[in-house]
């Protein structure tokens, strides 16, 4: 079973440190076995949490074996790093584990000079603090996570959220991950590189001002050769009005939007069907299979076929 070990550092942000908990413990595979085996790990006991204090279970010995280490964003992120914690996850980074950060989490980090030479991004409203102290590192703040392969860093809040959802889908796949992210009632669509900032000009509810009714709409139809005009049409507004309030309130447009929905319908069909890529490409939606292939490619950076020779 893959292990995934939190690094809880003093002044942890606790709903960071709860999200991959949460996460990852509640992924289950097919047969309903559990995907991963979750341990919470600090060079101390007892760790503050600045509302409250957290018991830990594991020490830092607890880094060792882990598949993959998380380390949690915290309060004062420019505090100095305990040298046990840099030598530890500099050890575990030396034996080919895989080491992520959420929001602050990132400046830990970069504290060990794992990030030196690599892009990361932090939470928008630390980006210059992160390049300030650490000039090595290319900070791209305008992203919700960066994937470096052995090292990811991710934006703040809901972006850790779509950093363990894009972690499990590497682990398992597509169909894992989207049982995941039902269960955490968020969107598997958000990609690592849409914008962090993601503004909302009323609450989102399922009716009115939200357009969940008109992305649930597009996830129905994607086998349709669906126009700008169609969906604006299909939501009762201008396509102007459709192009402002849908970046607004997804961080992208609605055919960028489209074409992710429908990458992601493929690469469920590759990891569960037979069905042949010509076949696919007609059931997301695409025009030709070389349209299709071509734009799987540049979402995922394989060929269909060599997706499902990773993951069916």
């Amino acid at each position: 079973m893959h292990t995934v070990a939190l690094l809880a550092l003093d002044q942890v942000i606790p709903f960071d440190l709860s999200t991959p908990i949460e996460v990852f413990a509640r992924t289950r595979l097919p047969d309903g076995r559990p995907g991963y085996r979750v341990r919470v790990c600090a060079e101390r006991p007892e760790i503050d949490a600045g509302a409250f204090r957290i018991s830990v279970p594991w020490g830092l010995d607890g880094l060792r074996g882990a598949d993959t280490i998380i380390v949690p964003g915290t309060a004062e992120p420019l505090a100095p790093l305990p040298p046990a914690v840099r030598d530890a996850l500099r050890e575990a980074a030396a034996d080919g584990t895989r080491i992520a950060s959420i929001c602050s989490g990132t400046f830990p980090l970069a504290a060990t000079g794992l990030l030196d030479g690599l892009r990361a991004t932090t939470h928008w409203i630390a980006a210059e603090a992160l390049a300030a102290a650490y000039p090595e590192v290319e900070v791209d703040a305008d992203v919700l996570y960066v994937d470096n392969g052995q090292i990811l860093t991710s934006a703040g809040a809901a972006a850790g959220l779509d950093l363990c959802l894009h972690m499990i889908r590497r682990d398992y796949g597509s169909a894992v991950a989207a049982d995941a992210a039902r269960l955490s009632v968020m969107p598997l669509e958000r990609e690592g590189g849409q914008a962090q900032f993601i503004v909302h000009t009323h609450a989102p509810t399922p009716q009115g001002s939200s357009f969940e009714p008109l992305l649930g709409w597009l996830q129905d139809n994607l086998s349709r050769d669906l126009t700008l005009p169609d969906i604006a049409a299909h939501a009762g507004v201008s396509t102007r009005t459709l192009m402002r309030r849908f970046r607004e309130q997804t961080g992208t447009t609605p055919l960028q939007w489209l074409h992710r929905a429908r990458i992601r319908r493929a690469q469920h069909l590759l990891e569960t069907t037979g069905h042949p890529v010509e076949r696919i490409a007609a059931q997301v939606g695409f025009g030709s299979p070389t349209s299709f292939r071509d734009r799987f490619r540049r979402t995922t950076g394989v060929s269909p076929q060599a997706y499902r020779r990773s993951f069916s």
